[in-house]
């Protein structure tokens, strides 16, 4: 008798969860993204009356607002205790390039035209800051690894030196997914590590080669991303950080080089192996920047709904609000709206945290809606909220990042932007399929699209994070059109006024299945007890 009693007891527990996980994903199938309610948070956010949603302007007022409202209106609560923001003490530094770069070699005086030939700024909060004579040495790729036996500043120096390094990572091009992971980029490739590592060697300066597939975006991305105002975390005077950090196209690098009687490919081919020297250029660079500054504020923007039965577990979705808003320098249409990047994706977390809010019962663990500021001027508000987090990040059970959603239609892919390092690859690949998706690697892994986004400081930190889009294939139109579309965005439209919405020319359907598929992910991941793992070959692994 007490077994069978036991039997039953066990027999109504199993249907009991069954019926559970049966109601959890009928509800999550009930979730459906609002196509209208993107398509006017886009309009809006990516029009001329928010003039570029630049950090710290009349743009940024009227997005922080704008947001907070909408969140509003949909019911959802304030993530910061009563205050729906987290303010970000930024430092901005408006700095004015000298009008020339002077590289003195033994064969002759070069003299670098700016934005033309060189782009170069500074971290610095001082008023002048410059090269003077600064000895010019190739550093390789700037990378320092001990475990892997890797120095590119070995047995330097580097007081009165300026660093000459490349973009991207030995691996790049190498076949070898052994090496530096092939072709996809590690952080050692990025220029914020660079930079990184230039400050630790006590440099002068550091100036990186541009080389377009190796940097993953054209000469004039630098030139429109590294000239005007540059906006920091206000920490200090950082006088420690070496003063002049900057880009030189290729061509005035292979000229620099010749002029030192070196071969670029030569150099390039050496400091792809281990054990590469620096080699001193026999040459000196002269340059300057003026600049003014203040300390500003800016604007997280949060919002929560609470967990109903483990509101101490939290899922973040992110997307960051802002662009490069207006350049009074530039003539005709001088306002960058940043349509694609990034109001896409805030009005598609905007979307989904009105779906989440309008369910007919609310999700078990809660659910955070986070829009960040400053990503175009390195992942700032994401990089403060990770050190200042509003909610533990060992309780945060994952990230979504939404940055970039497909205008191009309908895919039938899921590319995983840094696939490969936690189980979050596994969980959006099951809910791309009830999408009848398949999921893949980024095509171009060798252009660092993983650390150019606001996931990367929750990855940091020890968060497994998901971002992801359609990128590859479209439903109708296959892979050339996708390529072709990507391409001419990159070369038109990337960081460019032309980043335009426009509702004759944006194919919704795309964005609102990517929408749908981090709805579903969202809301799986808020009612269920996953705790997604990192694998163990990450270095992100906490």
């Amino acid at each position: 008798m007490y077994k069978i009693l036991l039997s039953i007891v066990v027999i109504c527990i199993i249907c009991s969860c069954a019926d559970s996980n049966k109601s959890a994903a009928t509800h999550v199938a009930a979730l459906e993204i609002n196509e209208s309610l993107i398509e006017k948070h886009l309009a809006k956010l990516a029009s001329d009356e928010f003039e570029g949603r630049k950090p710290v302007s009349k743009g940024e007022e009227m997005t922080v607002n704008y947001i907070r409202e909408q969140l509003k209106l949909s019911g959802i609560p304030p993530g910061n205790g009563t205050s729906y923001f987290q303010d970000v003490p930024l430092l901005e530094i408006d700095g004015v390039m000298a009008e020339t770069m002077t590289i003195s070699t033994p064969a002759k005086t070069m003299e670098l035209k700016q934005k033309k030939d060189f782009v170069v700024h500074t971290q610095r909060k001082q008023e002048l800051v410059g090269l003077d004579k600064s000895q010019l040495v190739f550093c390789g790729y700037g990378i320092v690894d001990e475990d892997l036996g890797w120095n590119d500043y070995a047995g330097l120096d580097m007081k009165g030196k300026t660093a000459v390094v490349l973009v991207n990572d030995p691996g790049y091009g190498s076949e070898n997914p052994e090496f530096f992971k092939g072709n996809t980029m590690t952080y050692y490739g990025r220029w914020t590590y660079k930079y990184e590592e230039a400050d630790r060697q006590g440099a002068d300066g550091l100036i990186l080669i541009h080389e377009t597939s190796s940097a993953g975006y054209p000469w004039f991305v630098v030139e429109s991303s590294w000239t005007g105002g540059q906006q920091g975390l206000d920490e200090g005077s950082k006088e420690q950080d070496c003063g002049i950090k900057g880009w030189i196209t290729l061509d005035v690098a292979k000229e620099l080089f010749s002029s030192c009687g070196q071969d670029l490919g030569k150099q390039i081919r050496a400091a792809r192996k281990k054990g590469f020297k620096p080699v001193a250029l026999n040459a000196t660079a002269t340059t300057s920047v003026q600049n003014t500054f203040k300390a500003e504020n800016s604007k997280n923007v949060i919002a929560i709904i609470e967990g109903s039965e483990k509101p101490e577990e939290y899922i973040v979705y992110t997307a960051h609000w802002d662009h490069l808003g207006k350049d009074p320098n530039l003539s005709g249409d001088n306002i960058y709206n940043g349509a694609l990047d990034n109001a896409s994706g805030t009005a598609t977390v905007l979307a989904i945290a009105d779906a989440f809010a309008k369910a007919k019962q609310k999700p078990k663990r809660s659910t955070v809606f986070l829009f960040v500021t400053a990503e175009e001027q390195g992942l700032l508000g994401s990089e403060f909220y990770s050190n200042n987090p509003i909610y533990p990040l060992d309780k945060t059970v994952c990230n979504l990042n939404m940055d970039g959603v497909n205008p191009a239609g309908k895919m039938k892919d899921l590319t995983i932007i840094g696939m490969g390092h936690s189980e979050m690859d596994k969980i959006a690949e099951e809910e791309a399929k009830k999408q009848g998706r398949y999921v893949m690697n980024e095509s171009e892994p060798e252009k660092g699209f993983f650390f150019r986004s606001d996931q990367f400081n929750f990855a940091k930190k020890g968060v497994p994070v998901l971002y992801a889009e359609g990128n590859y294939e479209h439903w109708d139109k296959g892979v050339e059109y996708v390529k072709e579309f990507k391409e001419t965005y990159t070369a038109e439209r990337y960081h460019q006024p032309s980043d335009e919405y426009s509702p004759d020319e944006w194919i919704m359907d795309g964005m609102i299945q990517d929408g749908q598929l981090f709805l579903n992910i969202g809301w799986r991941m808020s009612n269920s007890q996953e705790w997604p793992k990192w694998y163990p070959k990450s270095e992100f692994s906490r």
